[in-house]
């Protein structure tokens, strides 16, 4: 009998797990439409809380004023990155001409972008209840209080980050980081959504050694995160290419990306073969068992989806819809292949038994 505080914390955590997806989502329509800098400022929008609709709501020096603030704050976070030791980073910040380059008022990008963060601060919100839920398992679970804490100061950390990514004009590097911090959040997500379904189930028993599959799994999840940053590193090449092309010619932009998109190709191929073994082997392992196949068909499922938006992406001149989703799926599968490690880590062998 799974107590009703468990209950609730594991409730809260599958709804936690689809709102950061959705957040990934928002992000990624942000980037596709442009809207990253749609705020120039952070945590409000041009100094407000509610952004205004018509750049008459703003003063007539807005540009100068909120450059002059981005200067200000990247100057601080280059002191700080000189403190540990990184002043080539340091400096890439200070001499980055970009940085310098005011952002014109466009409502629809400063709403993409606010609604968004509103989609950041209820995302936060959420985790801070879910850690406050954690305590349940204070006495019986301690590393699922543990991470839940620990989650919460990623989250706070990601904040903080993404007011780095404002104010450096989404500097690539700081994007990246950005993006990877999201992917550890949601597998502290997924690992004490995992946990504490488990506490109160008999472990899986397979008559068949998992070695193997284990490492497969293991060699996917590699690669799918290979694949999103070179992803990331992808639609940062496009970012640089649409402005030096005035956001013109949309179809030439992927051909002229180079060899970053090659690589993003190429990992694409081998996420899609080592999860076509690993979705064989679970299907020879753990026939009759209905959870792992599931989760091996939702694999195949979202493998399917990232190829199609994909072909899309590179055929049909990058349209947004299909930026927004590619990473939304990137982010689903890498979520179903570490579910699916995690299940298959804690199956037992027969032999393992007797």
């Amino acid at each position: 009998m799974v107590p009703k505080s468990e209950k609730r914390f594991i409730r809260l955590n599958l709804i936690t797990i689809v709102v950061t997806l959705l957040l990934i989502l928002a992000g990624g329509i942000v980037r596709s439409t442009g809207s990253g800098m749609g705020c120039p400022d952070w945590p409000k929008c041009f100094d407000q809380y509610i952004p205004p609709t018509s750049v008459s709501q703003l003063p007539a020096d807005y540009k100068e004023k909120y450059v002059a603030e981005r200067v200000a704050k990247n100057e601080r976070f280059a002191k700080t990155l000189e403190k540990m030791g990184k002043a080539h980073l340091a400096d890439s910040i200070r001499h980055d001409a970009s940085i310098l380059m005011p952002e014109t008022f466009n409502v629809a990008k400063t709403w993409t972008e606010y609604l968004n963060r509103l989609m950041g601060a209820f995302t936060g919100f959420l985790l801070i209840i879910l850690t406050i839920y954690s305590f349940a398992y204070r006495k019986t679970a301690k590393r699922v209080v543990v991470l839940s804490v620990l989650n919460l100061i990623v989250v706070a950390y990601q904040g903080w980050l993404g007011s780095i990514v404002v104010s450096t004009n989404l500097m690539p590097w700081i994007v990246t980081v950005h993006m990877l911090l999201a992917l550890v959040i949601l597998a502290i997500l997924v690992y004490t959504y995992y946990y504490t379904q488990q506490l109160h189930q008999p472990p899986t028993v397979v008559m068949a050694k998992l070695g193997y599959l284990k490492l497969l799994i293991f060699l996917a999840i590699v690669a799918s995160i290979i694949q999103i940053v070179l992803g990331t590193e992808v639609r940062e090449e496009i970012d640089a290419i649409a402005k030096q092309l005035m956001y013109a010619g949309r179809e030439s932009w992927v051909d002229k990306v180079g060899n970053v998109f090659s690589y993003h190709r190429d990992v694409a191929v081998l996420v899609l073969i080592f999860n076509i073994l690993v979705y064989k082997m679970v299907k020879d392992k753990f026939s009759g068992r209905a959870g792992a196949l599931a989760i091996a068909n939702g694999v195949g499922i979202v493998l399917i989806i990232q190829i199609v938006t994909g072909l899309l992406l590179s055929n049909f001149a990058l349209p947004p819809y299909a930026q927004a989703l590619h990473i939304l799926f990137s982010t689903v599968l890498f979520t179903l292949q570490y579910y699916l490690f995690l299940l298959v880590y804690r199956t037992e062998t027969y032999q393992q038994e007797h």
